[in-house]
């Protein structure tokens, strides 16, 4: 085995969207490749066939789903941020949830001082953490 990679699927051409909402997020992260549709292949032509991209040196893959499937992302798998300071916290919660879904507002639930759990605008699950 080589590695492991965390894989999301996007629906409606947003993969590139998210990508590039994500990695202006999260300091040390770029986009590291993305191979378009092209004409006359078997998704919508600019979006996104593959690409990948980085979180603070974590990999990810991700694609625009060129079939209306009948899910889509779920809460049962989440992207776990363990934050430096709480204001940094604060932020990647806002604006995380900027046409999200919250799911657990920040707060201290006893098992951290300060965690929030939300879906994105675009159905992503994330759940941040400061351990204080």
């Amino acid at each position: 085995m080589q590695k492991v990679t965390p894989f999301l699927m996007f629906q409606d051409g947003k993969a590139e969207e998210a990508m590039n909402f994500y990695t202006s997020l999260v300091e040390d992260s770029e986009i590291t490749d993305i191979v378009r549709y092209g004409a006359n292949e078997n998704g919508d032509e600019g979006t996104v066939m593959q690409a990948a991209f980085t979180l603070k040196g974590q990999e990810f893959m991700c694609i625009d789903s060129n079939i209306n499937h009948q899910f889509t992302f779920t809460p049962s798998f989440s992207i776990y941020v363990t934050c430096d300071t709480e204001e940094e916290l604060d932020h990647l919660y806002e604006k995380l949830n900027e046409g999200g879904q919250e799911l657990m507002p920040v707060g201290n639930y006893g098992f951290s001082k300060k965690f929030g759990w939300l879906n994105d605008r675009f159905g992503v699950s994330w759940q941040l953490n400061f351990p204080g």
